[in-house]
């Protein structure tokens, strides 16, 4: 099966701090690992694997499959959003060539400093956290509707209900 992202690099644009004129080869590698990494621990591998396969066939489009849809739109690919850009973030500076590692810069811009790189990094995961509290709320009042959520086996992952989301932080931004 080959691998389903439940969002494009456009809508990562289109609904992020992430440029428009991003390339979105750069993103593709990030949109992965996220939904790798968060979103397939916070979905268990069994209900990770579902709604690739729902995508890949395109039948989450049939209405016998509207619950998942739903899940995928209002809950997942806002959560994937968000940590996308925590995934891409770090390394957005940065490329690797065949005469090594460089920093990008743009003349017209002025770069930022850590101490911001780690206030906006932290910022978007504060909201990739609020995203997946609210994932793990709707999924912990309508679970039966996704019976694959509480599987567990086959050495894949469980999901996780856990989330260390502790709100706004407003005062950060204005030390």
């Amino acid at each position: 099966m080959a691998k389903v992202l439940f969002i494009t690099p456009k809508e990562v644009k289109r609904k992020s701090i992430i440029d428009g004129n991003t390339d979105d080869d750069k993103l593709v590698q990030f949109i992965e690992t996220a939904q790798d990494v968060h979103i397939q621990g916070y979905l268990g591998t069994k209900l990770y694997k579902r709604l690739m396969d729902l995508c890949q066939t395109n039948d989450i489009e049939d209405s016998e499959y509207s619950n998942y849809k739903d899940l995928l739109d209002e809950y997942i690919s806002p959560m994937l959003v968000w940590y996308t850009q925590c995934t891409y973030i770090p390394f957005a500076p940065y490329k690797i060539g065949n005469k090594g590692m460089s920093k990008e810069s743009d003349q017209d811009s002025d770069s930022i400093g850590v101490k911001d790189i780690d206030r906006i990094l932290g910022e978007a995961n504060n909201l990739a956290e609020f995203y997946s509290k609210r994932f793990v709320d709707y999924m912990c009042d309508n679970n039966s509707l996704f019976p694959e959520y509480n599987q567990s086996g086959d050495g894949g992952m469980e999901a996780s209900e856990e989330v260390n989301y502790t709100g706004w932080n407003l005062s950060r931004w204005y030390e």
